[in-house]
């Protein structure tokens, strides 16, 4: 889930990988963009029609429709790295906004986990697509990759 995201190729990265994976991709309003923005449309260009997308006009909105929900927060300021988490089945993945993150008033709500990508001390942040790709397989390794193609093998014969 993206909470007003603001760069439509990260959000377009984010498409594509969601649709390669068979995850839903959440989107929170307001985003920094149109959904049929081109540059959009471009990171994520022949995976838009096998993506599950989902729309909320706030992250208010958001949290009412699943309120229990498993989430997992992604955070710069979190404290516990992000692979030493269980992910259950059906967890949602929360990422915020390139420039500021998740509001502050969810982080330090405690209802759910806030996770951190360890990078070395000074690096700011990941790159958001990045960072979503990073988390999301481990959540998906950790179920073993269920229902994704492993390897590919061909015959070069």
């Amino acid at each position: 889930m993206l909470v007003e995201p603001e760069i439509p190729q990260n959000t377009g990265n984010v498409a594509r990988t969601c649709a390669a994976t068979g995850t839903p991709l959440h989107l929170v309003h307001p985003l920094g963009f149109r959904i049929d923005d081109r540059s959009l449309r471009r990171a994520g260009v022949d995976y838009w029609d096998q993506l599950e997308l989902h729309e909320y006009p706030s992250l208010e909105a958001f949290l009412t429709a699943r309120q229990t929900a498993p989430m997992v927060l992604f955070s710069s300021a979190g404290a516990t790295p992000f692979g030493s988490i269980p992910y259950a089945p059906g967890t949602y993945l929360v990422f915020g906004r390139e420039s500021t993150g998740l509001p502050g008033s969810l982080v330090r709500d405690r209802r759910f986990p806030v996770a951190r990508i360890p990078t070395l001390a000074g690096a700011r942040s990941l790159n958001l697509s990045n960072s979503v790709a990073i988390a999301l397989y481990e959540a998906l390794r950790q179920h073993r990759y269920a229902g994704l193609e492993e390897s590919r093998a061909t015959d070069r014969t």
